[in-house]
């Protein structure tokens, strides 16, 4: 297997981490103070890479405007998704949350023209499926 697998197994756990921390915090805090504090750790890694050894800044417009809309897209569906812990169940919303890389996967095709196979439509078919079976 080539060297992505480490780094990809490794983000499960933290994405896993990720969806079940919140729920402890939106227990103790609001979903809007939870997200300032969120967005505290954010910034402390974010410092942290500036220390790394290698770090160089990189000016390009269109990769800084795609960077900057990562982070909104990411903090306002952080903010969605914290409200949505207070509602309801963490193992729940966190698999249906999940479902985003169907999001990315159309996008991919329509915008970026690239091919989804017969294999990865059937993936996400099951994905959906297995939302409806876990909401139920």
């Amino acid at each position: 297997m080539g060297d992505w697998v480490g780094y990809t197994v490794v983000t499960v756990l933290l994405y896993g981490l990720w969806g079940f921390f919140p729920k402890l915090a939106v227990g103790r805090l609001s979903p809007r103070t939870t997200l300032f504090y969120e967005t505290f750790g954010t910034a402390l890694v974010g410092l942290l890479v500036l220390l790394l050894p290698g770090f160089r800044w990189e000016a390009d417009r269109r990769g800084i405007l795609f960077a900057a809309l990562t982070g909104v897209c990411g903090m306002v569906g952080t903010l969605f998704f914290f409200e949505a812990l207070t509602r309801g169940r963490a193992s729940v919303i966190t698999v249906m949350t999940a479902l985003y890389p169907i999001v990315t996967l159309v996008l991919a095709l329509v915008i970026l023209r690239e091919p989804i196979s017969l294999r990865q439509w059937l993936g996400m078919g099951l994905a959906l499926a297995a939302m409806v079976l876990l909401a139920a």
